[in-house]
């Protein structure tokens, strides 16, 4: 069973103010951060950005690929993402770029959860974390349809495959304060990341 890895990266970063993906984060940016991170743990990694969108150097083994459909959500990145990993990968983490407080052992667990389901994702509060989720390949038909029919909230996808509802303490021990869920949108987001990781901002 190979697992690969999707970072998605084309999202507006509208309330952020800047592209996310380039944002400083000690040495590297944002996007190099958690695809470093990720990468200790899957190979490879498709990256997904935006048609026209300039991403930071990324090693070579990462694949770069662009959203086909603007304004499809994270649908459209999955599928862009699953399509370009090599037939050889069985199911991939999913994950966006703006969480550069992403913990290995947390990935490695959701594996483990997907052993017998098409997805694993977490959910909290009866809210589902489509970016903190694994997907099997064999999900790529259920996405194309929900993309054709305009269905675009990933729930559907949830409801139309096997997925397991993985929930926060069963992650207790590896990810105690969740890291791994926490997306930066706004400045203060970002400064709070730095100031926890031990960095200064630029």
């Amino acid at each position: 069973m190979q697992a690969g890895g999707i970072v998605l990266c084309g999202g507006k970063s509208s309330r952020m103010g800047v592209p996310k993906a380039t944002l400083p984060f000690g040495p590297e940016t944002m996007l190099q951060r958690v695809v470093r991170l990720l990468g200790t743990v899957v190979s490879p990694i498709a990256a997904v950005a935006a048609q026209g969108q300039t991403l930071p150097e990324l090693p070579a083994s990462v694949i770069v690929t662009r959203d086909e459909r603007e304004a499809k959500g994270p649908l459209e990145g999955l599928r862009a993402g699953l399509a370009a990993l090599p037939d050889s990968v069985d199911l991939a983490y999913a994950t966006s770029c703006d969480v550069p407080m992403l913990v290995p052992g947390f990935v490695e667990r959701m594996l483990e959860f997907a052993r017998d389901y098409d997805v694993a994702v977490m959910e909290i509060d009866g809210f589902a974390h489509p970016l903190s989720a694994v997907y099997r390949r064999t999900v790529l038909p259920h996405i194309e349809a929900l993309l054709a029919q305009d269905r675009l909230r990933p729930v559907f996808l949830f409801d139309a495959a096997r997925t397991r509802r993985v929930r926060a303490e069963e992650m207790s021990a590896i990810d105690p304060q969740l890291r791994t869920l926490r997306n930066l949108n706004t400045r203060e987001d970002y400064l709070a990341a730095l100031a926890e990781a031990g960095l200064t901002a630029p």
